[in-house]
């Protein structure tokens, strides 16, 4: 069932000529017939784990969807990728939830291909059954690295477990900086992690000052190279330094900050979309009043327009009366739960801050709101391509009603010419623990594009 409330049709294009029918052809001999070929064998599903932490070159299938697939071929084929090696990256079918499957040859052939559980029309699929592995394929997707001008400059590792740090630390993905999220640990890196560096290759000598690398929080970067370290005592400390350390390698203070709370990490995920957009740092504060090394970022720029996610239960009046007296009048953005909020994210706009997302023609990125991990692993895929705000879902198998809602008040609509129109595309987030197939088809057909009138 299409959506009833597409937006944005097209206006009439001329049409080209019509072309005379060309005169037939006589068809060409059959081929003699060969004997029938035996079957090929169809590939093993892999079993996996929503959070195992044992990371085996064969574990690694499925990390990434058809297209990244395809990046990564080209990568590991000598497609100037240089001689590395197998990173064990492939694409494999997974296997559906839904309910009426024969297992028979049609659907065995549609999961061979990959679809719908990876891709369809409107959606692309980062597979990924952590955030090591989401980070490691949405960093590929941006910088396929088949070449020395599509690597990145330079890398951010922050903890496996440290969504605080990785959602502070989206904001180095943004210009100038350009460093795409991967995910470490403090002795070393995970397997995919170290693999997926060997085909970035982060150079270093184009970053602002030299590094090949900007390890959050203590944790190991296994590169040559320069490696700048970041540390703080606490949650809003590290954010804290990282605000800093983004203000020096951009050569000036940012356009605008947001403030997240620590205590409920599910409102505080739609920032890491937002800083990997714009380059507008991310602090953190409590329910009550702001944690010191917060008021002391604050207080380096003061007056710089602040935006304070989540309800009053995250952060309070209290707290924004704190960020008043230093940056002026404090727009708080926020729903009744993570996924309103995400929305209401989406949609916002005050001057040149916020997505403001309230018509056809855009990217998103969709996510579980109880992953914030996940949410900041893939979003280097906020800051390029189709530039998309992170959108939330509460469910593994269907769409919210709110989400729903949104998605047909932005579908696009066309009345003659399709290839004249807007479209919508969905980057889903994870695996099918995650979000599974089917709330997958729901979003593809919610992303449609539809026809709303003009001539048949």
């Amino acid at each position: 069932m299409r959506g009833e409330r597409p937006i944005n049709a097209d206006a009439p294009s001329p049409q080209p000529p019509e072309q005379p029918e060309a005169e037939p052809r006589p068809a060409p001999p059959a081929p003699p017939k060969a004997g029938p070929k035996p079957p090929a064998p169809a590939p093993p599903a892999p079993a996996r784990s929503r959070r195992q932490r044992s990371l085996t070159p064969f574990l690694l299938a499925g990390l990434v969807v058809v297209a990244i697939g395809f990046i990564v071929a080209a990568v590991l084929g000598g497609g100037g990728g240089g001689p590395k090696g197998d990173t064990g990256f492939a694409v494999v079918p997974a296997q559906s939830s839904g309910e009426g499957e024969s297992g028979g040859s049609e659907s065995a052939g549609a999961e061979a291909l990959g679809f719908p559980a990876f891709a369809t029309d409107n959606t692309t699929r980062v597979a990924g059954s952590d955030p090591a592995r989401v980070a490691a394929a949405a960093a590929l997707a941006v910088f396929p690295s088949t070449s020395p001008s599509l690597r990145p400059p330079a890398v951010t590792l922050v903890g496996e477990d440290d969504w605080a740090a990785a959602i502070a630390a989206a904001v180095l993905i943004a210009p100038p900086v350009r460093a795409p999220l991967l995910f470490s640990a403090p002795d070393e890196a995970p397997e995919v992690t170290a693999e997926v560096l060997e085909t970035l290759e982060p150079a270093g000598e184009d970053s602002a000052e030299g590094a090949a690398a900007y390890a959050i929080g203590g944790v190991a970067a296994p590169l040559e190279g320069k490696v700048t370290k970041v540390v703080g005592s606490s949650p809003a400390a590290l954010a804290a330094a990282i605000a800093i350390l983004r203000d020096r390698l951009a050569g000036s203070g940012p356009k605008h900050v947001v403030i997240a709370p620590l205590s409920e990490p599910e409102f505080a995920a739609p920032a890491a979309a937002w800083a990997a957009r714009s380059g507008d740092p991310v602090l953190f504060t409590g329910p009550g009043r702001l944690p010191q090394p917060t008021l002391t970022a604050l207080r380096a720029h003061p007056g710089t327009p602040a935006f304070v996610l989540g309800p009053p239960a995250a952060i309070s009046q209290g707290a924004v009366k704190e960020i008043e007296r230093i940056d002026g009048p404090v727009k708080r953005i926020s729903g009744k739960d993570p996924v309103a909020s995400a929305i209401a994210f989406a949609r916002f706009a005050a001057g040149d801050f916020g997505w403001n997302v309230n018509d056809p023609g855009h990217g998103f990125v969709l996510a579980r709101a109880e992953d914030p991990l996940d949410a900041a692993a893939a979003s280097a895929l906020s800051s390029a391509g189709t530039w998309g705000p992170l959108l939330l879902t509460d469910s593994a198998d269907k769409v919210p009603a709110e989400l729903r809602s949104y998605l047909l008040d932005v579908k696009p609509g066309y009345t003659n010419n399709p290839t004249r129109a807007f479209y919508n595309h969905v980057w889903v987030i994870g695996d099918q623990e995650a979000i599974d197939v089917n709330q997958q088809a729901e979003v593809n057909e919610l992303a449609e594009l539809a026809k709303i009138g003009g001539e048949e």
